[in-house]
């Protein structure tokens, strides 16, 4: 039996990145690993089938807070699947819900917490849900959001990004790793190798190099547009669409920007999000504070 090892995200901040990297890098061939195997490497926490098989009922048909009794027995189940670690994706807050945790604690080893600039983050929700930038702004400060639909997945507990980001971060742990997307992004020898030394791993440069070449968002999107994603969103055309970072100068409204910052300025704050020229956007008894500058 394995211990789990979560790989938490907010949606569209890197999560899938982070699985196609350690997929590479665990796989170590020569070509890219095909982007729709990495859910046989790294287990979908909220995947219905792991549910169905402990109700007779269809999980559509059950009630919230029997649901939610399901998931500590998933989480076991998912420590007989390899017999050292187990990976597993969430988009989960840390948190309870209906009375249970939403991770359990007993059989975990430690994590991966990704989080990336929500300025950013609101354009790929928009562009994954379908949504307005507008709608997917409210989207991100929506404190009881909930995604899932019973069939393929069940319901997912994400809440706020704020409230997603600090649930996961308030309280260090040398058992969680909390890594930046922009930091992946501008320095990832330096920021992917951190990730395996977290995981107890020190592979030679050659083979870490590979990993990270094979998992660029220039790969991805190759094999996305050759192949398709299984993980694409149907309101998506592609679920690997820039990668950049800072590309909501070119999208945003300053009025947008602003109400972005008043949201969400203190966790924000505590990782480097807020640009020095919206500095004015940060509420002023924040600043009073002491919460910002």
């Amino acid at each position: 039996m394995g211990a789990l090892i979560w790989l938490a995200s907010y949606p569209k901040s890197g999560n899938t990145w982070m699985r196609s990297f350690l997929h590479n890098l665990f796989r170590n061939t020569e070509e890219p690993v095909d982007i729709d195997e990495i859910s046989d490497f790294c287990l979908g926490e909220s995947a219905a089938k792991w549910y169905q098989r402990h109700s007779d009922l269809p999980l559509k048909e059950m009630k919230a807070d029997d649901l939610a009794k399901l998931r500590p027995l998933v989480h076991r189940d998912f420590t007989t699947v390899f017999p050292d670690s187990v990976f597993v994706k969430t988009h989960n807050y840390l948190g309870v819900w209906r009375g249970v945790p939403l991770h359990t604690m007993e059989v975990t080893a430690g994590g991966i917490y990704i989080l990336r600039n929500p300025l950013d983050v609101v354009i790929s929700v928009s562009h994954h849900f379908g949504e307005t930038i507008e709608q997917a702004i409210e989207h991100l400060a929506n404190d009881a959001y909930a995604a899932g639909n019973l069939e393929t997945h069940v319901t997912e507990i994400h809440r706020s990004w704020s409230t997603h980001v600090k649930s996961w971060t308030e309280h260090p742990s040398p058992q969680l790793l909390v890594v930046r997307y922009e930091d992946l992004l501008h320095k990832p020898r330096k920021y992917f190798k951190k990730v395996a030394n977290f995981l107890g791993l020190n592979p030679p440069s050659s083979r870490l190099e590979r990993a990270i070449r094979n998992s660029s968002f220039k790969a991805l999107k190759t094999i996305e547009q050759n192949k398709g994603f299984k993980e694409r969103s149907k309101k998506a055309e592609a679920f690997f669409r820039e990668g950049r970072s800072d590309q909501w100068r070119e999208v945003l409204t300053p009025d947008q920007v602003r109400r972005i910052i008043r949201d969400h300025h203190e966790q924000m704050e505590r990782f480097g999000y807020i640009p020095d020229d919206y500095r004015d956007a940060v509420p002023k008894q924040a600043e009073q504070s002491g919460v910002a500058g």
